[in-house]
């Protein structure tokens, strides 16, 4: 123990420096004032118009702008939003760009008059920076099913403490009430601007564009790359629009849409596939069903009503090989009509197909397969008028005991007893190039002069 107090002593001085120095620096930095965050990028203010519904084709527009805004450096990305809401799952893959962009965003419901509508009212929960133009409102963001119904029992409470935690969620990362995030969830509240920014459910109002970028001029927001300081006066505006590609899936993600362009398609091939050679049914059906499986895509499909469609399809083709006397078609019917009513499965205000739609469609396509069916049965039942078998029941008239003419040509004949020149005569059957011919009956001659 000596020897360690007087190695510990010697060490005293050395100890005392350390410690005095590691003290100084510490106060040094305890000193320093904090480095204000960086400013945003230098390039323009990028204006991302958004109006339409929430759909795969909004979804993957915002995706593409937010991403061209960062490459551009821009200094912020306005979403100027202007929606009745739309799919779920759109909105999430919204969401998530907004939260992952790397500069500021700032969602703004505009022009006077626009809403922020159930789905679209998540887009602004998520937003870094929240406004509205007056004489908007948002909320209303009860979830709902297909067709605009409401989603009954356990599968209803799910989906709406799903969404209601998801808009929780985003209200505590942004700092906004989640009482009223919960509210518009569950309780489908709406409220207008002056409400919205009284309650702290937005940032500020802003009458148009420029009173927006003003009011943001230096003020300090959160991004994924971490904070910045807003800067847009003297910059360029990039006003930005959806490509032809985006145009026209947001315009097939409408469900009425894409379920008229798969009734098209499957009866324009059905129709082909009857009566070959027809063409243009054929490549019109095509196109369509092309159109709608890319809309399908997109869409929440349940597969057990797009099975009960195709169900539909093949029983109304067996109509015309199997004689049911009706049997397959009503099958096919109510195979038809029950997979129309399940093609579309998941909330959202677009998840479905309207009834005004739904009915006056399914009762063409049902009469147009039953009418198809119906002629082609007729087709495949009716007497053949080629070959052989159309020469049996032709009236003829004897020209010699061995010949007689039958269709204004000449055939060698043979009957079973005598028969006169002039006489008139019907084809029984036909052996070779030989006709077995009788007497003709009265009523032969008269539907020989009807003809």
């Amino acid at each position: 123990m000596t020897q360690f107090a007087q190695r510990l002593a010697q060490g005293a001085p050395a100890l005392g420096v350390c410690l005095l120095v590691w003290g100084l620096v510490s106060l040094a930095l305890a000193g320093e004032p904090l480095q204000a965050p960086p400013p945003a990028g230098s390039g323009p203010v990028w204006v991302v118009e958004l109006k339409d519904t929430v759909n795969p084709g909004s979804a993957l527009y915002l995706r593409r702008a937010l991403k061209e805004a960062a490459q551009a450096q821009a200094g912020l990305a306005v979403i100027q939003l202007d929606t009745p809401g739309g799919l779920a799952e759109s909105m999430r893959q919204m969401v998530s760009d907004i939260l992952a962009a790397p500069l500021p965003v700032a969602v703004y419901v505009a022009p006077s008059g626009a809403r922020a509508a159930s789905a679209g009212a998540f887009l602004v929960l998520a937003a870094p920076i929240a406004a509205m133009a007056p004489a908007t409102n948002i909320g209303a963001a009860h979830p709902v099913g297909a067709g605009g119904s409401e989603i009954k029992g356990p599968m209803g409470d799910k989906v709406t403490e799903d969404l209601k935690a998801y808009a929780q969620s985003l209200a505590r990362q942004r700092g906004r009430p989640l009482e009223l995030a919960e509210q518009m969830v569950t309780q489908s509240k709406s409220l207008e601007a002056n409400e919205a920014l009284s309650a702290g459910l937005i940032d500020l109002m802003a009458s148009d564009l420029a009173s927006l970028l003003g009011q943001l001029e230096g003020v300090t927001v959160a991004t994924a790359a971490g904070q910045r300081v807003i800067s847009g006066q003297g910059r360029a505006i990039v006003f930005q629009e959806p490509s032809w590609r985006e145009k026209l899936l947001s315009a097939l993600a409408n469900p009425n849409l894409a379920y008229i362009l798969l009734m098209i398609g499957l009866a324009g091939l059905y129709f082909e596939l009857s009566t070959p050679g027809a063409v243009l049914p054929g490549v019109v059906g095509g196109l369509s069903l092309l159109l709608a499986l890319f809309a399908l895509s997109a869409l929440p499909v349940s597969y057990a009503g797009l099975a009960l469609i195709g169900l539909a399809v093949v029983l109304f083709v067996a109509e015309i090989k199997v004689i049911s006397h009706g049997l397959l078609s009503l099958g096919g019917a109510a195979a038809l009509v029950l997979g129309s009513l399940m093609l579309f499965d998941g909330p959202g205000d677009l998840a479905g197909v309207s009834l005004l739609v739904l009915l006056p469609t399914v009762t063409a396509v049902i009469a147009f397969f039953a009418g198809v069916a119906y002629v082609a049965g007729r087709a495949q039942t009716r007497r053949s008028v080629t070959g052989q078998e159309g020469l049996i029941g032709q009236p003829g008239v004897m020209l010699s005991p061995d010949k007689a003419r039958v269709l204004g040509e000449i055939w060698r004949v043979k009957a079973a007893g005598s028969l006169e020149a002039g006489q008139e005569v019907v084809v029984g059957r036909v052996e070779g190039l030989t006709l077995w011919v009788e007497p003709a009956l009265p009523q032969d001659r008269t539907h020989s002069e009807e003809r």
